[in-house]
């Protein structure tokens, strides 16, 4: 969680692609279009425009939806603006979301586009109250104060989110964030609309994860567990994509109900799907460490330590936690990094 809410700078790319890999080619059309045949013109989009209440920062807002810095469903371009892919309940659509002056215009292309623009102020953190939040130690009530624009976005989609936090378990960012790039890449589609320059990608719906070979996932780095989690996941997905309308509490219970979906991945999904102010992650390896440090001098705090430190902010424990995060003050490391995996190799 705790390497997840930064948002990093876009790095720019060769012709050829991420790495020098060549670029990726679906039904027969290659990632660039061929020698001699012109580049059709994209349709402009539909667009939206909100005028939030308050200060706004994009990055702050939108960073929790990034997968690592190559997500290929998201992108931060240079003049500000930020691009996601989504497979919406109308289709897949890309979404444009540029802040300018007081207000920020977000413009739509695909099936999806109209869901995209109606549900922009949600994921723009119109339903999250920052009011709401008293701080209750000096380093959190600085934070807040540097940081005016933090709000909670709402996608209103569970499984774009509880996917790559299943990815997540139990392994380190960098290798989940890997197998998120590859599978979505390789199983995904490109993104309608002109797409950052054709680098945004659309996740694969349910009935194409569920086809995908033992073998492939094996290729990606996920093990036996995490891909059968995702594989009981996608069976019942239109049951779990119905939890957007529900409490944050009532969500994570549905989605408990899959074996393989414990706390801190319904957690880590509700903070994304609903916005959920007090979803606090349990269960991570890194957080209770960095809370008890923060709060308390303790960087041994286990998950009962943390909740007691976070007690004060019951109802809005999650918003603490990000500012905790933001602030910067985590414990000195005493040991290397864990070791990144590679099972694909075996």
């Amino acid at each position: 969680m705790a390497g997840r809410f930064a948002p990093r700078p876009t790095l720019p790319h060769g012709r050829k692609g991420v790495g020098g890999a060549p670029p990726p080619v679906r039904g027969g059309q290659a990632g660039v279009p061929a020698r001699g045949v012109p580049r059709q013109a994209v349709a402009p989009g539909r667009t939206r425009t909100v005028v939030p209440e308050g200060p706004l920062d994009l990055g702050l807002v939108l960073g929790p939806l990034r997968r690592g810095p190559g997500d290929p469903t998201f992108r931060a371009t240079p003049d500000g603006a930020v691009w996601r892919a989504s497979l919406t309940p109308a289709g897949p659509g890309t979404l444009r979301v540029a802040a300018k002056g007081g207000a920020v215009r977000g413009e739509a292309w695909g099936p999806g586009a109209e869901w995209l623009l109606e549900r922009l102020p949600g994921m723009l953190g119109a339903g999250d109250d920052p009011a709401a939040f008293t701080p209750r130690h000096r380093l959190v009530a600085l934070t807040r104060h540097r940081r005016p624009g933090l709000r909670l976005t709402r996608t209103g989609l569970v499984l774009e989110s509880l996917i790559p936090s299943i990815l997540e378990q139990k392994v380190t960012t960098l290798e989940a964030y890997q197998a998120w790039r590859l599978l979505v890449r390789k199983y995904g589609e490109p993104a309608p609309g002109p797409a950052a320059g054709g680098r945004l990608w659309v996740m694969p719906g349910p009935r194409t994860w569920a086809l995908i070979p033992s073998w492939e996932w094996h290729r990606a780095g996920v093990d036996n567990k995490r891909a059968s989690t995702i594989l009981r996941a996608v069976r019942v997905a239109a049951r779990l994509e119905e939890a957007a309308g529900m409490e944050p509490a009532a969500a994570r219970a549905r989605l408990e109900l899959v074996s393989g979906i414990g706390p801190w991945t319904s957690a880590e999904t509700v903070q994304r799907s609903h916005g959920a102010p007090d979803a606090v992650t349990v269960g991570d390896l890194h957080l209770p460490g960095i809370v008890g440090w923060a709060l308390a001098g303790d960087r041994d705090a286990d998950d009962a330590m943390m909740l007691e430190l976070l007690e004060p902010y019951a109802g809005q424990r999650h918003r603490a936690a990000r500012l905790i995060l933001l602030s910067g003050r985590t414990p000195p490391r005493r040991a290397p990094r864990m070791p990144k995996g590679d099972i694909g190799r075996l």
